[in-house]
């Protein structure tokens, strides 16, 4: 099976405050990069679009804000980490869902500090293909499922 791996960065501009010693620190704003690599795990062709939209899409909950006031952030410290996380686990389901798989994420809040988490050891890229392929063939026949009920209708 032929693997192709893809690389798609992002930009956040928002603004946080984290707790140190249970005090909140002073809320400054950064322009977070968040970079994916990623597997396409599907052979069919895709508009790198479609998947971009799909990810911008969902940092616009975050995108101008203070990540504070933002769930789950409005309960969980938004370190770096913790945000790289969150992402880590969201992106991941929005990801697969779509064909993909990711395999590391790496979230910078300055251009001299990220933080990475890498899934590679994680993965089998190709039974993650296999699991993913069934998965997104059982959400394309529940939409020409849908599709075709609409029409009948």
């Amino acid at each position: 099976m032929k693997i192709s791996r893809y690389n798609f960065k992002f930009y956040l501009n928002a603004s946080h405050a984290i707790y140190l010693n249970g005090i909140l620190g002073q809320s400054h704003p950064h322009t977070w990069e968040v970079s994916l690599d990623t597997i396409k795990v599907r052979d069919d062709f895709i508009q790198f679009d479609v998947i971009e939209k799909e990810v911008e899409r969902f940092f616009s909950s975050f995108q101008d804000t203070d990540i504070n006031k933002t769930p789950p952030f409005d309960v969980i410290n938004p370190t770096l980490e913790n945000i790289c996380a969150f992402l880590r686990d969201e992106l991941g389901k929005l990801l697969s869902s779509n064909g993909w798989l990711l395999t590391r994420i790496e979230i910078s809040e300055t251009p001299s500090r990220s933080y990475i988490i890498d899934l590679s050891d994680e993965t089998d890229p190709i039974a993650d293909a296999d699991r993913i392929s069934e998965e997104a063939l059982t959400e394309i026949d529940k939409k020409v499922e849908a599709l075709l009920d609409k029409i009948l209708d």
